[in-house]
């Protein structure tokens, strides 16, 4: 009766660990998406700014620019610069939390058992690798 007991604590222990894996992982997982949507919302307003830039070309040499509470005057050029570098900042880590994503989602599928997704480990092509394919297509 005594061992009996212990067997199924021990199981309910087991499961218990292996609910609290599955958890956390479900957890990084949206962490991560979050994130993910987080950072793009702050590329589409560095995008609408640069639009506005590009727009606007007519007016002052120097542009009000918001830097936590309070407006800096900075030049065009200057702001134009920070706008783009920020952006590609945005877009490194964007990248690199897909790439961590999809690890993440496979590692809570495995958890789940269910089947890795097919098709999702599949990266857009780079510019010089579409510039290669339409020289060879002849476009």
């Amino acid at each position: 009766f005594c061992c009996r007991d212990q067997s199924k604590m021990d199981e309910t222990q087991k499961v218990l660990q292996y609910l609290t894996e599955v958890e956390e992982a479900a957890e990084d997982v949206l962490a991560d998406k979050q994130q993910i949507v987080d950072l793009d919302v702050k590329r589409n307003r560095n995008r609408e700014a640069l639009a506005a830039l590009h727009r606007d070309r007519d007016e002052a040499d120097k542009v009000k620019v918001c830097f936590g509470n309070m407006f800096i005057k900075l030049p065009r050029t200057t702001t134009k610069q920070m706008i783009q570098k920020d952006q590609e900042q945005l877009d490194k880590e964007i990248n690199d939390l897909r790439k961590r994503l999809k690890a993440k989602v496979n590692r809570l599928n495995e958890l789940q058992g269910k089947p890795e997704l097919t098709g999702y480990n599949l990266s857009p092509l780079s510019t010089e690798e579409l510039k290669s394919i339409n020289k060879i297509l002849g476009r």
